[in-house]
């Protein structure tokens, strides 16, 4: 396999986000000529010495037929009028996760990389990192990136330490624009609705997922019917399930983690040193224990690297205990599953949510969390979505919004100018909803851009507004 196809032609770069910056380098290095286009950021690849063209301005002409390839960002969905044209001219439309697949396979940064992907609908990062501290403690040089860390180009071009194993997380997005990527090991760990607005639907959206499981050894969360039923179109596909596991499969027997598919009854670490707690964290640590042991790393590793393992932030973490009251920051309980997990953890729960669903569907969600609901506090773009859903299956529980709108049966806070106020607002509501005993909850179950740069800033300016709030906030509710 080889890219000396690509010396002296234009390649055509798709968006200007970290991911898309890191493919100058190497692209110059294959003496391909790069022009980029983007929606934003043309004015700083220009200042790099980049060609650049808006998407409009290629449109409008023939400009597209001198580009040998588009490589996109993985932001851009299919249905984006530059890339169908593209693929209509017969130009070769690959993701930044595709062009890496192709570097890594012509040894362009010396000889081929193991890798081992991680995708998922919830439960992405916790296992790639849980992966990558395993990896480490076996000894074995290695890199977590793609999602997680640093784009997986950045990790190719490292010469000291060298990765000899990638830990890749990979989105939806980037798995749809990577077709020939096919890893040492993959695992899809859950597959709920989530992204269908970009993918045009479930289908396609599990197909996507479904390309973590085409190289050497597939694996797949038994307890998740999307996902299990991945699973049964590879023969020896490996499957792990938080009950005693059969033959050929990871679980959780007598309080530890047990391995029947790489060994005969392998223990591989207790329930009680896994971190995160709770189902969703053992289930995450199961599938980064299945990766490991695809590739030969010993049960004692794998103990020593969940055991060293620590969550990131906004990750069901523990914000304040006040009052007897629990704030929790689950920013990254990004769509109605993942909120599903971090609610089903509390037996008394004040919801703070919405955002953007994306396309996905909450009645499911709220008919199954009515019981726990103390009180729900909304805010983001889709928080009517949210309001009409509570309606319908917890009428009893009270619902505040805040921000505008005009949601019929749903009371209302004030409008604030800025989303920390919006949030400041929230947290203060939901502690007066409150008593001893109960958990405060971000768990948005919606993305975070309509309000928050990102989830991470929306975990923070909650936990701000926690730490900011006083005795007589709380008492009053």
């Amino acid at each position: 396999m080889s890219l000396e196809w690509l010396a002296g032609r234009e390649v055509l770069v798709a968006g200007w986000g970290i991911s898309a910056r890191a493919l100058v380098e190497p692209l110059q290095e294959l003496d391909a000529q790069i022009c980029v286009t983007s929606g934003s950021g043309l004015a700083d690849a220009a200042g790099r010495g980049l060609a650049t063209a808006t998407p409009d301005d290629l449109l409008a002409s023939d400009a597209l037929a001198r580009f040998a390839l588009v490589i996109t960002s993985p932001g851009w969905p299919p249905t984006s009028p530059l890339l169908v044209a593209a693929a209509e001219a017969g130009i070769p439309v690959w993701g930044d996760v595709e062009f890496s697949w192709q570097v890594d396979q012509a040894e362009i940064y010396g000889p081929v990389r193991r890798w081992l992907v991680v995708t998922g609908t919830n439960g992405k990062t916790t296992t790639t990192a849980m992966l990558a501290s395993i990896l480490e403690a076996a000894n074995i040089p290695s890199e977590a990136c793609g999602n997680i860390g640093i784009p997986i180009l950045e990790a190719l071009r490292r010469s000291e330490p060298r990765a000899e194993v990638l830990a890749v997380e990979l989105s939806s997005f980037q798995l749809r624009w990577a077709p020939s990527v096919r890893p040492e090991a993959g695992v899809v760990l859950n597959i709920a609705e989530d992204h269908l607005d970009w993918h045009g639907g479930m289908e396609p959206y599990i197909e996507a997922k479904a390309r973590a499981l085409t190289g050497k050894v597939g694996i797949v969360g038994l307890d998740d019917a999307n996902a299990a039923a991945l699973g049964k179109r590879k023969r020896g596909t490996v499957g792990f399930r938080l009950g005693e596991p059969e033959e050929g499969e990871l679980g959780v027997w007598g309080g530890q983690l047990l391995d029947r598919a790489f060994g005969d009854d392998e223990v591989l670490a207790p329930v009680s040193e896994i971190n995160p707690p709770g189902p969703a964290g053992v289930m995450d640590a199961l599938a980064a224990a299945a990766l490991a042991r695809s590739i030969g790393v010993a049960p004692s590793a794998v103990r020593n690297g969940l055991r060293n393992f620590s969550v990131g932030p906004h990750r069901a973490t523990l914000v304040r205990t006040m009052d007897g009251i629990q704030f929790v920051d689950d920013s990254k309980a990004t769509n109605p599953h993942a909120a599903r997990s971090s609610i089903l953890a509390h037996s008394r729960v004040v919801w703070v949510a919405g955002g953007l669903l994306k396309g996905a569907s909450v009645d499911e969600l709220v008919a199954e969390i009515a019981d726990r609901l103390v009180g729900v506090v909304l805010i983001g773009r889709d928080a009517s979505e949210f309001a009409q859903a509570l309606a319908r299956h917890a009428p009893d529980v009270p619902v505040v919004r805040v921000g505008a709108g005009d949601d019929a049966g749903v009371s209302k806070a004030p409008t604030h100018p800025d989303p920390d106020a919006i949030m400041a607002a929230a947290v203060t509501l939901a502690a007066r909803f409150a008593s001893s005993g109960d958990t405060v909850l971000l768990a948005p179950a919606a993305a975070s851009l309509d309000m928050f740069t990102d989830y991470g800033h929306r975990g923070d300016s909650f936990a701000d507004a926690v730490r900011a709030l006083s005795g007589p906030d709380v008492a009053r509710r």
